[in-house]
């Protein structure tokens, strides 16, 4: 027969993992059926056996074990949400240079979240998918939450005002990065803009309106295709940042 604690480790370990799949950006994970969702969080959970068997020496009461429930919750939404800003400075990036190149005005509804894209933004979706799995950022993640189960048990892990400034500093680092990664594609649209303006006062016959959505398209596909190669590189500082965050916070 099962022992009853083992069965609230078992369920405190699961709060805790489940709550990554919020935020992680597992490609397709998101709009794949509930029951799928809900038997990977159990096999992370499972490969966690050795770590969350023995967790729980002496059965809670009701309103502790909700307590803990709850605390595990907010701890998985948090490394869930570590992990996600390594993605979500890309496709900034790449929402940036859909509207400055003109792929903004060519959207269409995106499963993966629920709201209007383009196919740069897309494009970079499958690409930081590839790069979450070569990087091996899903074998960390089981790392970390093994580790998280040592260091934090049920009912340890309290919020303070580090923290917190600590989660605040690293959403801020999607922006800087995003821009850092988009900079020269940028730079490159608006000295078109400005060749463009020029040619238009030197000549106000020349009819460029019809030309600058192409030439600006063209020139920003180039540009990407030029730093694309950059793009690995960058993914691994990023996620160097954000999995360093979680180190510390697990004193690893």
């Amino acid at each position: 027969m099962i022992p009853l604690t083992a069965i609230y480790g078992f369920l405190l370990a699961l709060a805790r993992v489940s709550g990554v799949f919020v935020f992680v950006p597992i490609p397709w994970v998101r709009t794949g059926p509930a029951m799928a969702r809900v038997v990977l969080s159990v096999c992370f959970t499972l490969s966690l056996f050795p770590v969350w068997s023995n967790l729980i020496p002496a059965e809670p009461a009701l309103g502790q074990f909700l307590t803990w429930l709850a605390v595990d919750a907010t701890l998985g939404l948090l490394v869930g949400l570590a992990v996600a800003v390594v993605t979500e400075s890309f496709l900034l990036g790449a929402q940036v240079v859909s509207l400055q190149a003109g792929y903004g005005f060519a959207v269409f509804f995106d499963p993966n979240t629920d709201a209007e894209s383009t196919v740069i933004i897309r494009l970079v979706q499958i690409l930081t998918g590839l790069l979450f799995f070569l990087a091996g950022l899903d074998r960390m993640v089981l790392k970390i939450f093994a580790r998280s189960l040592e260091v934090y048990p049920p009912g340890s892990f309290h919020l303070s005002r580090s923290l917190a400034e600590t989660v605040v500093a690293l959403i801020s680092n999607v922006f800087s990065m995003g821009l850092r990664l988009v900079l020269p594609v940028v730079a490159l649209l608006v000295v078109v803009d400005l060749a463009l303006a020029l040619l238009g006062r030197l000549n106000a016959q020349l009819q460029l309106i019809t030309l600058a959505f192409p030439i600006k398209m063209l020139a920003a596909l180039a540009m990407l295709a030029t730093v694309v190669f950059l793009y690995p590189k960058l993914f691994q500082q990023a996620a160097e940042v954000s999995f360093g965050v979680l180190f510390r916070l697990l004193k690893w």
